[in-house]
């Protein structure tokens, strides 16, 4: 594994059997159990138990979403709106002090409780429209390239909330861990 060691903080543990927002343009968003957990269980090559993503074959390289709290407070800002709730992003595992977009492609690990877990960085979380709904106007575009990084579990253990240590084969800067890492679409008016 990497040799650099970043001392982060995890805020929030979002588990949720059900989606709430994916296929329902229509129904508006779903009323789903959401737990946030002060330990969750990874197991390699499914994801957490317990979440919607968990075991799913079309979800394996992409079951746990990673999301620094600073994309959401830099939105909160360029919006002049918030706080938000960092839950209602869906986001699984929510840091603070984490740049993550050069973990793209990358095997990294987090340090939990004594556990390590071991992820492999797979895409960008792409946020979906129901952003503008549930955020602010405007929190679609603006959280675009900067919505976390959906992973693939590449061990098991158990995340717990609290310092954690991000340990990444690549330099990251923690100070950038709320710029968006893509082009996107300046903010609306």
């Amino acid at each position: 594994m990497g040799t650099y060691r970043y001392e982060v903080e995890i805020l929030h543990l979002l588990v949720s059997p059900a989606h709430a927002y994916f296929g329902r343009a229509r129904d508006g968003a779903a009323d789903v159990p959401t737990t946030d957990a002060d330990t969750v269980e990874v197991v390699g090559g499914k994801g957490i138990v317990g979440d919607r993503f968990f075991g799913k074959a079309a979800h394996m390289d992409a079951a746990v979403t990673l999301f620094a709290i600073e994309s959401l407070e830099a939105i909160a800002a360029e919006l002049g709106a918030g706080p938000f709730d960092p839950l209602l992003t869906r986001r699984n595992v929510v840091l603070r002090g984490a740049q993550l977009a050069p973990l793209l492609g990358h095997d990294f690990a987090l340090e939990s409780g004594g556990a390590v877990v071991r992820f492999h960085g797979g895409r960008h979380a792409q946020p979906c429209a129901w952003m503008n709904g549930m955020l602010a106007p405007g929190a679609h575009p603006a959280m675009r390239g900067r919505g976390g990084i959906r992973c693939r579990a590449v061990s098991g253990g158990l995340l717990h909330r609290g310092p954690a240590v991000l340990v990444s084969p690549v330099p990251l800067d923690p100070a950038r861990a709320g710029e968006p890492s893509l082009l996107r679409p300046s903010r609306l008016p």
